[in-house]
């Protein structure tokens, strides 16, 4: 274990049935970190942050929270997270400055500027019902109240789903904001790369209940990298090379996209004699994709329409 993680996870593991929607978890996340928990729909994410949090148990294994242990968290401990769902769950005949009121009762630190000021960004009138307003709007009012009492640690499980550009985007801005406290540590899983990459620092991938990856944003983009292989003619065959995750073919150019490239992957490219090696860049979504999805030789959906001579 390491006294600087905020989030420490060991041998976490959840059964629904015969299925494991998480197994084997060992997870830690770096105090005053932005971290992403990447993965397909399915992937055992939501389930992780529930399991986090106490509010479902895990079949084996466990793990702390701020020092706690997630199976019998304090309330003294519950009081330092701040939680945000996707479902932006709302008692809907409240108003918003109800709301507000309701919720600062049970947080002796509650923070009514930061409430009303977070509030006033998503342009959400105080005397407006709940049941009123749009999905920008509830996910506005839901990150006000998750952040008003001013958390230790916020943990947001897919916030921006459903938003509309301009919320999405004020929901990243508040994040950034964020992470200007050193002392602030925000946990959040999403299914936009782009958001991933302008706040995280580090990330976590889940890929069928089981963990994939967990590193560095950087060190992520570093692993997995993308080639360009221009040929005089038509390209060769490929043989077997050693971290090879997709190929694209085209008239008189391989694209590969490899992750822990070595000596053996170098060997294997130069035994194909192209005329040019090229490192191209690449984006997280791209890597991300590549990393998770079908690995071998890929075609253009387009070229498997055309007509063949």
């Amino acid at each position: 274990m390491n006294d600087s993680s905020v989030i420490q996870l060991r041998g976490l593991t959840k059964y629904f049935g015969k299925s494991p929607a998480v197994y084997e978890l060992n997870l830690d996340v770096p105090r005053g970190c932005v971290f992403a928990f990447l993965g397909r729909n399915g992937s055992g994410k939501t389930t992780t942050i529930r399991m986090m949090l106490g509010l479902v148990p895990p079949t084996r294994g466990g793990g702390t929270v701020l020092g706690g242990d997630i199976h019998a968290l304090t309330p003294e401990i519950r009081g330092r997270i701040g939680y945000l769902t996707e479902e932006h769950q709302l008692y809907p005949w409240m108003t918003v400055k109800e709301c507000g009121e309701f919720q600062s009762a049970f947080y002796p630190r509650w923070n009514d500027k930061v409430f009303r000021g977070v509030v006033g960004h998503f342009k959400v009138k105080p005397e407006a019902k709940v049941k009123d307003l749009s999905r920008g709007e509830r996910g506005g009012l839901c990150l006000a109240l998750t952040l008003a009492p001013d958390p230790e640690l916020l943990i947001l499980d897919d916030p921006a789903l459903g938003l509309d550009p301009v919320a999405r985007r004020s929901l990243v801005e508040s994040m950034i904001y964020l992470t200007r406290r050193a002392d602030r540590t925000i946990f959040f899983s999403s299914h936009d790369l782009a958001d991933v990459e302008r706040v995280a620092d580090h990330i976590a991938v889940m890929d069928r209940s089981v963990l994939r990856a967990c590193c560095p944003i950087d060190t992520f983009r570093t692993k997995v990298q993308h080639l360009r292989l221009s040929f005089p003619g038509e390209p060769p065959k490929l043989p077997q090379i050693p971290g090879l995750l997709q190929v694209y073919r085209s008239a008189n150019e391989l694209r590969l996209v490899c992750v822990e490239r070595n000596g053996a992957t170098r060997q294997a490219v130069n035994s194909l004699s192209p005329a040019r090696v090229e490192m191209l860049p690449i984006s997280l979504e791209d890597a991300f994709l590549s990393y998770l999805g079908e690995h071998g030789e890929k075609t253009f959906i387009l070229a498997e329409t055309e007509e063949k001579p």
